[in-house]
């Protein structure tokens, strides 16, 4: 008897039907085709184990299961449960009808339980574009999956509650979930607060502009001056995620397999952290089964790079095309595969080896030449993509025995969101560009003018400090961000000011002795 089900597999962050064919005929033999990977090969053992244990058994005849497209190398072996249930009903061990209205994903255990799987919300979302009536799959990843409120979503933590679904119409428990009203209630809640960070008051001045404005920043201080502490914060004063942007976000973590387990929607903005000994396979994504790297988990959020000049040169380098592009495209011989990588870069580093280059009270015992070698480490493409460059000071005992209270993530992000909304009309007809950091040449000439006032100002500043001529674009779009937070039409020399303030690195004479 011929019988069809239906599973799914990843395809970057999307999910492909995958249609299970098995027949079982006369003979003795089990063949499974359609280029499984060895985790499908060895579910024959799971699932004549899993069965044995609840009473049905693999029938001792001639079995061949073809996993369509047979062109499409299938991995992981999540498979289990809709091979398990094609052999049952093949074999008229339960009823057949039905079984195709519906999309089945579990790994299974030997006595049949059903462990989670990777990839839940993509193949909810594939299940309801194909028509199916449902979506059986690991009670784990179910509320996961019911994000797609549109479909019916059934949790199960047995493979008898399939088989009793299928062949004796016990009905299982429809999971829902109000994605509206959980993206609302948690959509702002985040574990870190700027209230707590004492002092530093200019360096939260140049996170703020930093968010208004989506540009990448650079934190450079002596060790415990606060640098990590400060972007930890980072997210807490971005915009709230949107309902899409929030969709987007979770579908990476699902398919890296990141989402905790009966976590659904992600509705704070990701804050990845990567150690400096990562790979550039790690970082980006990638490997033999292409998986997403931190840029990736990072979208929509912040990628915090702490102590960068200690990452390997080639690994930096890799970060380069993403930060352009907003994607990553991971080829192999046989696909093609695309992952979001729309971050915001925060980056930390010690002033030099010893870290007390620049501070107030310790002197630096570096070598003539020691700090400009240090800071080499980054390559001059990759910080010119860096807009704001921030010296951070240690804080002194003073601001930290102050009792005064501190101004609350809440009360920035609400200048954030109301200078990001004048650059949402702003670019409302590019539809590519949604903030200032990304505007091309052609758009800082057509907002970025400059009275006379201000252009002697820049002028004035780029001889005297010797800035370089990459610092000219990245000055003006930092000042048209912070004419935005005042809520100002043109750029006023006050805003030209404060950008250069924050163009630390570009100084020919920053680094030496």
């Amino acid at each position: 008897m011929l019988v069809k089900t239906f599973g799914s597999s990843l395809y970057g962050v999307r999910a492909i039907t995958i249609t299970i064919e098995t027949s079982v005929d006369l003979g003795v033999n089990f063949m499974l085709v359609g280029l499984p990977d060895n985790a499908v090969k060895e579910s024959q053992q799971r699932i004549e184990s899993a069965l044995s244990q609840n009473g049905y058994r693999l029938p001792g005849k001639k079995i061949i299961i073809n996993m369509a497209p047979a062109n499409l190398r299938k991995e992981g072996s999540a498979y289990d449960l809709p091979l398990a249930i094609s052999i049952l009903a093949a074999s008229e061990q339960i009823k057949h009808t039905g079984i195709e209205r519906y999309m089945m994903m579990g790994e299974l255990s030997l006595d049949g339980s059903l462990r989670p799987i990777k990839g839940a919300l993509p193949m909810a979302l594939e299940a309801l574009e194909k028509g199916f009536d449902g979506l059986i799959l690991p009670k784990a990843n179910a509320d996961e999956a019911a994000i797609v409120m549109d479909l019916n979503v059934y949790g199960v933590d047995h493979i008898l509650e399939v088989i009793r679904f299928f062949d004796k119409d016990v009905p299982i428990e429809r999971v829902k979930v109000n994605v509206n009203e959980a993206f609302e209630h948690s959509v702002n809640h985040y574990p870190f607060d700027f209230s707590e960070v004492k002092g530093q008051h200019n360096i939260k001045r140049a996170l703020e502009i930093t968010a208004a404005g989506g540009h990448n920043v650079i934190l450079i201080g002596p060790p415990g001056s606060g640098k990590t502490m400060l972007a930890q914060r980072m997210p807490s004063i971005l915009p709230p995620m949107t309902l899409s942007e929030a969709l987007e976000t979770t579908k990476i973590h699902s398919v890296a397999g990141k989402l905790a387990l009966h976590q659904g929607l992600i509705t704070m903005r990701p804050f990845r952290s990567p150690h400096h000994t990562i790979s550039d396979v790690a970082l980006v994504g990638g490997g033999s089964s292409p998986q997403p790297g931190e840029i990736s988990l990072a979208h929509n959020g912040v990628l915090f790079l702490d102590e960068m000049p200690e990452f390997k040169r080639p690994v930096l380098e890799v970060l380069r095309q993403p930060m352009e592009e907003h994607k990553v495209t991971i080829s192999r011989s046989k696909m093609s595969i695309d992952y979001p990588t729309n971050f915001m870069l925060v980056a930390a580093m010690n002033p030099c080896p010893c870290g007390n280059y620049n501070h107030p009270s310790k002197e630096c015992i570096c070598a003539p030449g020691v700090v400009n070698k240090y800071l080499s480490k980054i390559s001059g493409p990759l910080m010119d993509r860096i807009d704001l460059h921030v010296e951070v000071s240690p804080v002194a005992y003073q601001a930290l025995h102050d009792t005064t209270s501190e101004e609350s993530s809440a009360a920035i992000r609400n200048r954030v969101i109301a200078a990001r909304n004048i650059q949402k009309e702003r670019f409302i007809n590019a539809s590519d560009i949604h903030c200032n950091a990304q505007m091309t040449s052609h758009f800082i000439n057509l907002h970025c003018q400059l009275d006379n006032a201000c252009g002697e100002l820049l002028k004035g500043a780029m001889e005297k400090l010797q800035l370089t001529a990459r610092a000219y674009s990245r000055i003006l779009k930092v000042a048209r961000t912070i004419a935005d937070l005042d809520g100002s039409d043109s750029i006023l020399s006050v805003h030209i000011a404060e950008a250069i303030h924050f163009r630390s690195l570009d100084r020919e004479t920053w680094g030496t002795h």
